[in-house]
């Protein structure tokens, strides 16, 4: 097939040009080879596609008809061949990221923005979702890439670590008498306990740290929204499991407290991750690389 494309672009520039020596000067060819190429064409396609005179060449009827198809096939070609030279410029093109409501919220923003203040004419499509729907939708293609909260155990993907966050516990005014002291993590038992819906990544990643410590807590209440737990510990609903990077505001306002146990949750991170089987896209990469310039 690509040996006939090289025919057809021959046989369109020869019907432009009505001549071989002219055609063969454009294509930086002998006039044999056109000649040649296109006796291959005609003998191919069994038709005479040009008639030939002292004067040059000229379109049968049967080349006129085959000229109409070929120089549109050449066009919509050279149109793509534009199109993906842009999208490699970053002139155009699209970029899905897959993200949970809080990173976009406390992390991914300035990254969005700075972004799109470089490329404005990457249309930017934002997916947001749990981390383990997340990895689905990079999975099956639906997101090109997805930040979200780390670990993930899953080997079709490429994780890239890009921010350490703590988990701590934080109450509001009704419980600031649990500041005066270090709590065991047993003590949280007997405490009403707000937490992230069991589905959650950053929830599973406290579960296994306490399941490891030998307690097994049950919250009074599950929330899908990190701002929901600060709202919830705020308002002395409870002791919530909150992610101190993404808590800051309600920190250093007073509005909660964090509280002090003997064993500290370890830090994990915030993360990127694309499939490994899959070459990134051009804005994916460059993406990529404005996340981790921090």
């Amino acid at each position: 097939m690509s040996i006939k494309l090289d025919l057809y672009r021959i046989f369109s520039v020869t019907a432009q040009q009505h001549s071989f020596s002219r055609a063969a000067k454009e294509l930086y060819m002998t006039q044999p080879a056109i000649s040649q190429a296109i006796s291959q064409l005609e003998e191919d396609l069994d038709t005479r596609l040009f008639s030939r005179s002292s004067k040059g060449v000229k379109l049968t009827n049967e080349g006129k008809k085959l000229y109409e198809y070929v120089s549109s096939a050449l066009k919509l070609i050279q149109a793509g061949e534009k199109r993906l030279a842009e999208a490699k410029e970053l002139d155009i093109g699209e970029l899905r990221i897959g993200v949970g409501d809080t990173i976009s919220k406390y992390y991914l923003l300035p990254y969005l923005e700075k972004f799109h203040n470089t490329y404005p004419n990457i249309r930017l499509n934002i997916i947001n979702r749990t981390t383990p729907d997340l990895c689905a939708l990079v999975n099956s293609g639906e997101a090109d890439l997805a930040v979200c909260n780390l670990p993930i155990r899953d080997s079709s993907l490429e994780i890239i670590k890009l921010k350490q966050i703590q988990d701590i516990f934080v109450c509001g005014d009704r419980y600031r008498y649990l500041l005066d002291r270090e709590l065991d993590l047993k003590d949280l038992i007997d405490l009403p306990l707000i937490f992230l819906e069991s589905k959650a990544n950053s929830r599973r990643y406290v579960d296994g740290f306490l399941a490891a410590n030998g307690v097994r807590l049950k919250p009074e209440i599950e929330l899908g929204s990190h701002d929901l737990l600060l709202e919830f510990a705020r308002i002395n609903l409870g002791v919530a499991c909150v992610i101190r990077e993404f808590s800051l505001d309600y920190l250093n306002s007073c509005q909660v407290y964090e509280l002090k146990t003997k064993k500290t949750i370890p830090t994990r991170d915030v993360g990127c991750c694309f499939l490994k089987s899959v070459s990134l896209t051009p804005a994916s990469e460059r993406f990529i690389e404005v996340l981790m310039d921090n």
